[in-house]
């Protein structure tokens, strides 16, 4: 019996939704990615292709790194600060291939809470 690759699964499901939504000047694209320690966040303009926002646990404004649901209520609302700042207000949510659930859901959450619409 073949074992499941969970990564190639997630890959894949993230092709699958990025055939869907892209990012515009107007409504630019905030992208997540966890690794097994650390969170990510992007907000970009697929046309221009380049990196509007970030925020990640690697910089210096988040005390330590993690990859839990702790840290990623703190990127969401960096991310979404630095946004607002930006003077971007609506964005189209990128999952990058996770289930909207645990990490990605507190995300999301935390950057609705500090001003971004999507």
């Amino acid at each position: 019996m073949a074992q499941i690759n969970r990564k190639a699964i997630r890959q894949r499901v993230h092709r699958r939704v990025r055939k869907k939504i892209s990012g515009t000047a107007a409504r630019p694209r905030l992208a997540v990615h966890f690794s097994n320690q650390n969170v990510y966040a992007q907000i970009i303009d697929d046309i221009e292709k380049k990196t509007i926002v970030s925020a990640s646990t690697v910089e210096a404004g988040i005390e330590g790194n993690g990859a839990n649901v702790a840290f990623a209520t703190k990127v969401g609302e960096l991310v979404a600060k630095r946004a607002v700042e930006a003077k971007i207000e609506t964005v189209v949510f990128d999952r990058g291939g996770h289930l909207f659930h645990g990490k990605v859901k507190a995300l999301a959450d935390a950057a609705r809470e500090a001003g971004l619409k999507f």
